[in-house]
């Protein structure tokens, strides 16, 4: 999205500055100076020099021919930082400890995915897909939102769990952007990467591995109707942090969220600023949460600040994450 806006304004200005010198030409009302300007600053500054050079026009003006090349500097510089926050790829560990996992899992790998939104990590998503290899993973959970609502590209997360399946098994939930693209199309790409070897979990619990799995679809969230075993590790995977009371009410040991972005724009010393639903500085917004039972029991809850945007098409100081769960045994 960041990329068909700079294409966008820079084409729309070019065409500005092509129409001035046209006018100019036919000596008819100019385009405002002021408003050429305003469209080198919003973004459209390399659109602007071409104009200048391609045109021959606002050459000889002191404030174009010493504004504009700086401003393409800014916007080259402005473009890479935005690109780089957007697209570099971190990976958070976290170790869980516990009683419940058995000797013989003990150093199982866990790679949660969330929140892909359609995003491109390159050529059938290879630099994600490199970083989900490193990580080493004996299982990846995809934790919903794997594509957009508003800008849908199906066949870009197939290629996504083409590969992914190559790798580890794969299990996924969906989000509320799947919920609200339910419909014939969605059921054919379910289908699909059914095929492919992706065990959907909305609203399904199995045993995985020695321990108890169970997905909540996400426009299921306020009544889910699963139970988990208490006696073994339970494990459940939900796209929304918020509902965190509820998975506690599952009897989970361990649930995967994600939904929230990081907050968007992570502010030091403040946290996030943004939820999904435009609330300010969400409480819940990453990292690892800690809730007690009770009765010496925990929750632990990994809120992933997943890979992609929607309607925000930026991120700052808050890269794309991977998280990684290793599985240690306390006996």
């Amino acid at each position: 999205m960041l990329l068909i806006y700079f294409l966008i304004i820079n084409i729309v200005t070019f065409a500005l500055y092509g129409i001035d010198k046209k006018k100019a030409q036919k000596d008819k009302f100019r385009v405002p100076e002021r408003t050429l300007i305003i469209f080198a600053i919003i973004g459209g500054a390399i659109g602007a020099g071409l104009a200048m050079l391609f045109f021959r026009h606002k050459i000889r003006k002191k404030k174009f021919y010493i504004l504009v090349p700086i401003l393409i500097v800014l916007d080259i510089l402005v473009t890479a930082f935005c690109f780089y926050q957007n697209l570099h790829i971190v990976v958070t560990e976290y170790d869980y400890t516990s009683e419940k996992v058995p000797e013989n899992r003990d150093g199982y790998r866990i790679v949660q995915i969330s929140d892909l939104h359609n995003q491109f990590f390159g050529f059938d998503q290879g630099y994600l897909i490199d970083k989900i290899k490193d990580a080493d993973p004996d299982i990846i959970y995809v934790t919903g939102d794997v594509v957009d609502a508003y800008h849908t590209n199906y066949s870009l997360a197939v290629k996504f769990f083409e590969q992914a399946v190559k790798i580890a098994p794969v299990c996924y939930i969906t989000g509320n952007h799947e919920v609200w693209l339910k419909g014939e199309r969605f059921n054919s790409f379910l289908a699909e990467i059914e095929e492919l070897g992706v065990h959907f979990m909305d609203n399904q619990a199995l045993t995985v591995d020695d321990y108890m799995l169970v997905g909540i679809a996400d426009e299921d969230l306020n009544n889910p109707d699963i139970g988990l075993s208490i006696s073994s590790l339970s494990i459940c995977l939900a796209h929304e942090p918020s509902y965190y009371k509820k998975y506690m009410a599952l009897g989970a040991d361990i649930a995967f969220t994600g939904h929230m972005h990081g907050g968007q724009f992570i502010i030091p010393g403040k946290g996030g600023v943004f939820s999904p639903d435009f609330g300010l500085f969400p409480e819940l917004y990453e990292g690892e949460h800690v809730y007690d039972y009770g009765d010496g029991n925990t929750m632990t809850m990994y809120i992933s600040r997943g890979l992609g945007n929607s309607a925000i098409p930026l991120r700052l100081n808050n890269y794309p994450e991977i998280v990684v769960v290793t599985l240690h045994s306390a006996e």
